[in-house]
């Protein structure tokens, strides 16, 4: 992994030099590859999980570290399936960004990493500790998320879930779901 050469931290946030959060995005599928879809708590935002990476921190820590935290799946109830080769990006709506931080911080820089669920429902709680991120979860089809998650995230979900997919569908079943997330 190629980090930027300049790295500044923000508050308790990793930037590069373009002002872009350093992150991970976690897919987790079940055994019919539908895909894990939670709800941020008291929201009506749905989302897949996500977190950034600390100073230090690998990628693959990174993701380890924010699936126990946002779902409480440890590591020995998933195996990984593949990662994006590169960084996808998006950005954050200045709406959604503190008014401190709207000079240095433009949005999200994330590795992507698709996980294959093999724990039982009894494994997903969602931690208290810090406050829940989420309070609510379900399986979805794995075309689905970029049709129902907030606006500016659309095109990066789109392209994760497009470069993802070769790890799970054989090339048949691959036109389908690249078929349905282009609509």
């Amino acid at each position: 992994m190629n980090y930027s050469l300049i790295l500044r931290q923000v508050n308790d946030k990793m930037l590069d030099s373009g002002g872009y959060r350093l992150n991970v995005g976690i897919v987790i599928i079940n055994d019919k590859n539908q895909v894990f879809w939670a709800k941020r708590t008291k929201k009506d935002a749905w989302q897949f999980p996500q977190g950034g990476i600390k100073k230090g921190e690998k990628a693959e820590q990174a993701m380890f570290r924010e699936l126990k935290e946002e779902t409480g799946i440890t590591r020995q109830y998933v195996r990984i399936l593949g990662r994006t080769d590169d960084w996808l990006y998006y950005d954050v709506p200045s709406s959604f960004i503190k008014l401190e931080n709207r000079k240095v911080y433009k949005g999200q820089k994330q590795i992507w990493f698709l996980l294959k669920f093999e724990g039982k429902i009894e494994n997903i709680d969602f931690p208290e500790e810090n406050g829940a991120e989420f309070d609510s979860w379900m399986w979805i089809d794995y075309a689905e998320p970029p049709k129902l998650v907030v606006d500016f995230k659309k095109k990066v979900y789109t392209s994760a879930l497009l470069e993802l997919a070769p790890f799970i569908f054989s090339s048949s079943a691959l036109d389908k779901v690249k078929f349905k997330l282009s609509l």
